[in-house]
C-alpha cells in the first residue's frame, strides 16, 4: 500500500473547490482555475498587507541600511549583526515579503498533481478548453500552438509582477529576478496548460495589486532646497551639552567706528 503524500489533503481540497466552481457555480474548468486563483489570493490578503508595509518600511530606512553596509563593508559578520540590530530596533522583517510566495508554492505543486491526470476523470473533454483556443487545460502547454501564447503572457506578467515585488532590491538582484522568468520557460512548457493559467492569473493579480498600492501609498516629501538667502534652522536655546549658547557680539555703533579709525591713524604715524 502506498503512503499518502503530505500534500494529498491539499490536493483533495483543490479538487473539491474546482468541482464546486464547475458543478455548482457552472463555470468551465478553465475559469474554475481562475476563480480558484482569485480565492487563494483573497485568502493571502492579510499577509500581502504585511508584505506591503514591510516593503514600505524597508524603502523608508534604505539610506540608513546602505550607510551600515558602507561602514562595515570590510567586516561582513559585523555588518550582518548591525543590520539585524537595526531591523529589531525599527520592527523590520525582511522575510515577510517572501511569505505569500512561499505559501503559494504548495498550492502550485498540488494543482500540478490534480491536473496531471485530470482529463481521465472528465467525461466531456470539450469542457477542458479555454476561450475555444486552448483545446485542453490538462494537456502539456506546448502540445498546441495556443500554449505558446499562454507562455508569452506568463513571461510578460511574471516580469511585470517581479517589477513590483522587487522594489527594495538593488539593481543586480532586480536584474536577476527579471531574467529568471525567461530561464524558467523550458520548464514551464512541460506543465499542464491549466497550471500556466493559474500562475498567469496570480501574476496579473500581483500587477493589479502593485498598481493599487502605488496609488494609495503616501508619496515621500522632499525637503525644500536651501539657498544663500535661506536663514539657518534654529537649533534651540541650548547646545548639545545643555549650556546656553553665547550671545552674539553687539553691532558697532557710530561712536565706536570713529574711535577705531583714530586708532588706525595713530598706528600708521608710528
Amino acid at each position: 500500500m502506498m503512503l499518502a503524500s503530505p500534500i494529498t489533503p491539499l490536493e483533495n481540497a483543490l479538487r473539491s473547490i474546482l468541482d464546486f466552481f464547475h458543478t455548482t457555480v457552472g463555470l468551465p474548468w478553465a475559469w474554475s482555475i481562475v476563480a480558484l486563483t482569485i480565492l487563494v489570493r483573497i485568502a493571502l490578503v492579510p499577509l500581502v498587507v504585511r508584505q506591503i508595509h514591510s516593503m514600505q518600511n524597508l524603502q523608508a530606512h534604505a539610506p540608513q541600511m546602505k550607510e551600515i553596509q558602507r561602514k562595515y563593508k570590510g567586516d561582513r559578520q559585523k555588518m550582518n549583526e548591525e543590520l539585524m540590530k537595526f531591523y529589531r530596533e525599527n520592527n523590520i522583517n525582511p522575510a515577510s515579503s517572501c511569505l505569500p510566495l512561499l505559501l503559494q508554492f504548495p498550492i502550485f505543486i498540488s494543482l500540478f498533481y490534480v491536473l496531471r491526470n485530470f482529463s481521465k476523470h472528465v467525461p466531456d473533454q470539450s469542457s477542458l478548453s479555454f476561450f475555444h483556443v486552448v483545446p485542453s487545460i490538462a494537456d502539456p502547454t506546448t502540445s498546441h500552438w495556443s500554449g505558446y501564447l499562454l507562455i508569452a503572457i506568463y513571461a510578460a506578467s511574471q516580469i511585470a509582477s517581479t517589477y513590483f515585488m522587487s522594489a527594495t532590491m538593488d539593481k543586480t538582484q532586480r536584474s536577476i529576478m527579471m531574467v529568471l522568468p525567461i530561464a524558467f520557460i523550458p520548464l514551464i512548457a512541460r506543465f499542464p496548460a491549466g497550471l500556466v493559467l493559474y500562475w498567469m492569473t496570480t501574476n496579473l493579480w500581483t500587477v493589479g495589486q502593485g498598481l493599487v498600492t502605488r496609488r494609495l501609498a503616501p508619496k515621500p516629501t522632499t525637503p525644500p532646497k536651501r539657498t544663500s538667502r535661506t536663514p539657518p534652522k534654529e537649533t534651540g536655546d541650548e547646545t548639545s551639552d545643555g549650556a546656553k549658547p553665547a550671545p552674539p557680539p553687539p553691532k558697532p555703533t557710530g561712536q565706536s567706528r570713529v574711535v577705531r579709525r583714530k586708532k588706525k591713524k595713530k598706528g600708521a604715524r608710528r
